[in-house]
């Protein structure tokens, strides 16, 4: 399936939260990408739209090797396995852990109406654009088990079939429009995939919750 753009996106993943009997009470995106992503899904069960942010952690002298990723509260995800095979030492991700949680709340900041407040018990979709690894995805899905949802679901478009496997193990549900039987780069199933501005993904935010 190739989807026409971020809205067509939004639109079907809406669509297929619903034929999967999930009502959600917050919608919340990964921006900038999620954002017009989220929009449609917030506006079809009329909900509040807000965004959760994280950041990867790098590898020691090789910053572009996620080994984990960290939330603006500080959840954090963990690739132990690459961890242990580089021997990465647990001081240096505690610095990372602190320096990149800094980064991803100063990211939150640049989002007006950004926090939804109390998820409390509630049933919480985390939308994407999509995911290749998911490492950033899974230190936001941890933001909101550790803001005590109800019921946390992740809600993307397009996934490779292993990610999605390994990301039923964290969030309690996992909807996907496609699961592609040969995933390429996320953008590769779409037509338009343009990048989205900071100054966009604010103004869906800002439509969503007027």
């Amino acid at each position: 399936m190739t989807f026409v753009d971020r809205h067509d996106a939004g639109v079907k993943l809406a669509a297929k939260l619903q034929t999967e009997d999930i009502e959600p009470d917050y919608v919340f995106a990964i921006p900038r990408g999620g954002l017009p992503v989220a929009k449609p899904v917030a506006d079809a069960f009329s909900v509040p739209l807000g965004v959760v942010i994280g950041t990867k952690i790098g590898a020691p002298h090789n910053p572009e090797l996620a080994i984990g990723a960290v939330a603006a509260d500080g959840s954090m995800w963990l690739n132990e396995p690459v961890i242990a095979q580089l021997d990465v030492d647990a001081a240096y991700i505690e610095q990372e852990r602190t320096k990149e949680a800094e980064a991803a709340a100063a990211k939150v900041e640049q989002y007006p109406q950004a926090e939804i407040g109390s998820v409390d018990g509630a049933v919480a979709v985390l939308v994407d654009d999509g995911i290749a690894t998911g490492a950033t995805a899974r230190a936001c899905l941890q933001q909101l088990i550790t803001a005590n949802a109800g019921t946390v679901v992740l809600a993307v478009p397009v996934a490779p079939e292993e990610t999605v496997t390994e990301l039923k193990s964290i969030a309690d549900r996992v909807v996907v429009v496609d699961i592609p039987r040969w995933f390429g780069a996320v953008g590769s199933h779409y037509r338009n995939f343009t990048q989205v501005s900071d100054e966009e993904a604010i103004s869906y935010l800002r439509d969503a919750n007027e």
